[in-house]
Order: structure tokens, then C-alpha cells, then sequence
């Protein structure tokens, strides 16, 4: 071999050599990239509440349903591309073949069990999960109104006569019936790791049930985009003993502010990131006025800039 090829000879490993060194460096570096992009806490995924444990089950039962079809279905494509593979002269090769009985009885029949599975899990959930459901007959819910304003949360007890803006307190193992409504847009009340979520709307009521299954401290948040403060629309949920609980609210009652219409008007004016506050006590029919619009609505997210500003302008 002559010395200018086995330079050349070189020069060419050399460069498979580099190709494959920039290729394994792209997927060391790309691989890892989704679980850094993932979501760090596992929230709907760790319940702390007999509704959240109920939409696990549904969801992981939806996937171990899916997974029956899906993976036998990606295992099937790798086994016919292997086995019928130019090398493999065992393999048949039918030009005029049309038509089989039993593969049209697996392709039809497996993916209507799929369905019917999956439609009567949903089935099943919506029923045995509907919101308005009490989660027990003996045992009394505790009371909690809610209003979404932009960009906050007002929770009103009124059997116990407070209120307090973006902290939600409440007594663990107890059930909690939850009355919603919107001062302004569209909200979604979501605490993840409590259970399912429902809207508030402006001028209706929408119910929830609830319950916190052992003390802690859970995140709440605002899951439909309503407006510029949308990504600070969030709130704790502390979840406490009863004794801790009524201790709360006898600290609570008559201390501070009284949440009646001049004050609930202030709070329909637009603000972001407004510290956890509680009103000492709450004017009667506060809520019953909200959804009734005797209590003017908030002016809502500005409609004068960007994406809606455009469309008007389009709309002339």
C-alpha cells in the first residue's frame, strides 16, 4: 500500500472517528434534555385527598389501557420489519394477497375493547366523581365560598363569619363543600394534589367536595388563563388539625378588616402578587350578591393592546 493511501486510509477514520465522537456528544447532551424540561413535583400523581387518590386510579388505569394496544403495536412493527427483511428468504411474499379474516377480526376487535374500556372508566369516573357529590352523608362539610378577581383568590367561611385572600385554610379528614364564582373572566380552581378541577364564571355558581386526608401544605393555582397576572394567580392551601383549625378562625374573627361591599369592591381592582390577607368578619349575602351582579362585576383583563387590539382592528 502506497504512504498516500494509507494517509487517505487515515484521514477517513479519522473523520468517522470525529462523526461519531460530535453524534454521541449530540445525544448525551439531548437526551437528558426532557427530564430537565419536566415538571419537578408529582401533584396529581401524589394525592393527598380521596378525590385526587380516585383521578389517579383513572388515570393510570386509562394508561394501563392504552399501553395493551400501544405497546403490543410498536412491538409488532420491529418483529414484521425484522422478519420480513430482504435477508430472510423464510420469508413469504404474496403480491396478490388481499384479504384475511383474522388479522381484520385482531385489528377491528382489539382497539373496540380499547374504547369500550376506556369509555366505561370515564363513564364510570364522571359519575362516581361529580363534583356537586357530597364525599360523605354523616359527616358535615365545612363551608368555603370562592371568588376568583384578577389576579386573586377570596375565600369567605360563612359559618364562621371570615375571610382571607389567596390562603386557603381548612381542617384535615373533614369534607369541604366549596361554592365558586368568578368577579371577573373565566378562572379554573385546581389543587392538584386535593383533586379535580372546575370553573368559576361570572354570574354563576358552580360546587365542588373536597377533602385534605392528612395536614399539610398544598399549592392551588389558577389552571385557564385569565390575563396579564394569570402566572401569579396562586395560592396556598395549608391543611390543619381541627383543634388548629378552630384556633385559626377564633384568631381570625374580629381582627381586622370587615369584607363588605366597599371593601370587595377595592379588591376587584386589578393587582398581582398581593400577600396573604383575612377580613375579621363578612357583611351577610356577600356571595349571593357577587353571583347576582347586585355587586358590580371587575373590569376584567385590558382588551386594548396585542392580540385583541388587532382583532378589533381587523373586525372594522
Amino acid at each position: 500500500m502506497h504512504i498516500s493511501e494509507r494517509r487517505s486510509l487515515l484521514v477517513a477514520r479519522h473523520r468517522i472517528n470525529v462523526a461519531w465522537l460530535r453524534s454521541a456528544l449530540r445525544w448525551f447532551v439531548v437526551a437528558p434534555l426532557p427530564l430537565l424540561l419536566t415538571a419537578c413535583h408529582w401533584a396529581v400523581l401524589d394525592p393527598r385527598g380521596p378525590v385526587g387518590q380516585a383521578d389517579r386510579t383513572i388515570l393510570i388505569d386509562s394508561l394501563a389501557i392504552m399501553l395493551a394496544i400501544g405497546l403490543p403495536t410498536i412491538l409488532a412493527t420491529f418483529a414484521f420489519a425484522w422478519w420480513f427483511r430482504a435477508s430472510n428468504t423464510r420469508a413469504r411474499y404474496r403480491p396478490d394477497w388481499e384479504f384475511s379474516g383474522a388479522i381484520e377480526l385482531v385489528v377491528w376487535a382489539i382497539p373496540t375493547m380499547v374504547i369500550i374500556l376506556l369509555g366505561g372508566v370515564a363513564w364510570i369516573g364522571s359519575h362516581e366523581l361529580d363534583p356537586a357529590k357530597p364525599l360523605s352523608q354523616r359527616e358535615a362539610p365545612v363551608e368555603i365560598q370562592v371568588i376568583s378577581l384578577d389576579w386573586k383568590w377570596l375565600f369567605i367561611y360563612p359559618q364562621e363569619g371570615v375571610a382571607s385572600v389567596n390562603q386557603l385554610v381548612v381542617p384535615a379528614g373533614v369534607p369541604l363543600r366549596f361554592s365558586l364564582t368568578s368577579a371577573s373572566v373565566w378562572n379554573v380552581f385546581f389543587v392538584p394534589q386535593l383533586g379535580s378541577m372546575i370553573y368559576t364564571m361570572n354570574g354563576m355558581r358552580t360546587q365542588m367536595n373536597l377533602q385534605a386526608d392528612e395536614p399539610g401544605t398544598f399549592r392551588g393555582l389558577s389552571a385557564h388563563f385569565s390575563g396579564d397576572g394569570f402566572s401569579d394567580m396562586h395560592f396556598a392551601v395549608r391543611a390543619v388539625r381541627a383543634d388548629e383549625f378552630d384556633a385559626w378562625v377564633k384568631g381570625t374573627r374580629g381582627v381586622g378588616p370587615t369584607l363588605d361591599g366597599t371593601a370587595y369592591t377595592a379588591l376587584t381592582r386589578q393587582s398581582t402578587n398581593l400577600p396573604p390577607s383575612t377580613f375579621g368578619a363578612v357583611a351577610p349575602e356577600l356571595f349571593a350578591q357577587v353571583v347576582s351582579q347586585t355587586l358590580a362585576p371587575g373590569s376584567g383583563p385590558a382588551t386594548d393592546r396585542g392580540g385583541a387590539a388587532e382583532a378589533s382592528e381587523k373586525g372594522h
